[in-house]
């Protein structure tokens, strides 16, 4: 490919004059395109630096909050072991309290023999019995699972009686239930005579 010619200086000096103004004009022109150019392209590397940047410092931001997450984990709070249950005169012969049933899904109950607390809980399948006072029954609302006042299991598909918990009088003359202490019930078998020191007697 030929080069392209060079071009004639005037001689003239005004005409030569004219010439390097028009010269410079056009090396301005030129340096201030190129400025442009390179100005452009580093706005574009600007950019994606940035966005690069940004997204780095979105994942540190996750990661570090995850991080915190992980110090602090999520406690489950769970109603206490043990409750009291008020004093013993508080109680009837021959009741079933429900004061605690909702709360510690538990059953106070007084008989001539003393305090037992029966675990509202069908052996069938785990659903939360009633008492129903006229019938002296508990009877579950699932699968119609009957149990006499002692938690012995008589009618439905329930397969064993009722599970009681410890029941005890504290230092203060209060009852207190520990349901850390279970007394599982077999089947066929009255929960008074299977388990007689889930029996709390009193004077």
């Amino acid at each position: 490919m030929a080069a392209a010619p060079k071009p004639q200086v005037p001689t003239d000096p005004v005409e030569l004059k004219k010439w390097r103004e028009n010269e410079q004009a056009r090396e301005r022109a030129k340096r201030e395109r190129e400025k442009a150019e390179i100005g452009s392209l580093w706005s574009r590397r600007d950019f994606l630096g940035k966005l690069g940047w940004a997204g780095f410092g979105a994942f540190s931001l996750v990661a570090l909050l995850a991080a915190v997450r992980s110090a602090f984990p999520r406690v489950l709070f769970l109603p206490p072991s043990k409750f009291k249950a008020g004093y013993p005169s508080d109680y009837v012969i021959g009741e079933v309290s429900e004061k605690y049933k909702q709360d510690y899904r538990t059953w106070i109950v007084r008989t001539k023999a003393g305090f037992y607390a029966i675990f509202a809980k069908c052996t069938h399948l785990g659903c939360t019995p009633r008492w129903l006072k006229a019938e002296q029954k508990f009877k579950c609302p699932c699968h119609g699972s009957g149990y006499y006042i002692s938690g012995l299991n008589f009618e439905g598909p329930a397969p064993r009686p009722m599970d009681r918990f410890k029941i005890y009088i504290g230092d203060d003359g209060q009852l207190v239930v520990d349901k850390s202490v279970l007394y599982e019930m077999a089947p066929g078998i009255d929960p008074n005579v299977q388990h007689p020191e889930s029996i709390l007697k009193v004077a």
